[in-house]
């Protein structure tokens, strides 16, 4: 048997369920390093402040952070803070056990569950939207 790896990077603002995802080929720093480059360049004025998980491609000293962009780190452990995890869970009820031919199958069926949250942008706020984290973003 053959597997063929796929990693999906994704931010969500969740006051507004805003999202931005990637495929990216690899959990390394420089897969991670395109897609904080890539959300960079969606909000090139803005303050982005990424709340992330320690993981190791997220941590490495390799990683280059724009002046408008500053990780988050939680503690270790903590997925139940993380808000994309909650969204991480429908995707991963709405593709296991599944078996895909390819992995453009993969793509396809990740995407139309990904597009069902683009499309309802609210839905995906009230997934992600943690009371705390709303309060602390109005403050």
């Amino acid at each position: 048997m053959r597997y063929d790896w796929l990693w999906l990077y994704a931010a969500v603002e969740p006051a507004t369920g805003h999202c931005v995802c990637l495929y990216l080929p690899a959990l390394n720093h420089e897969s991670f390093q395109c897609f904080i480059d890539h959300l960079q360049s969606l909000y090139p004025e803005d303050l982005v402040i990424l709340v992330q998980d320690n993981a190791r491609a997220h941590c490495s000293a390799k990683v280059r952070w724009s002046k408008q962009m500053a990780p988050l780190y939680l503690p270790p452990y903590s997925p139940q803070l993380y808000p994309v995890e909650r969204w991480f869970e429908v995707l991963r009820g709405a593709l296991s056990n599944r078996v895909f031919e390819t992995r453009a199958a993969l793509e396809t069926a990740l995407r139309d569950v990904l597009q069902a949250f683009r499309n309802a942008p609210d839905r995906l706020a009230r997934l992600t939207g943690f009371g705390w984290w709303l309060q602390a973003l109005e403050t």
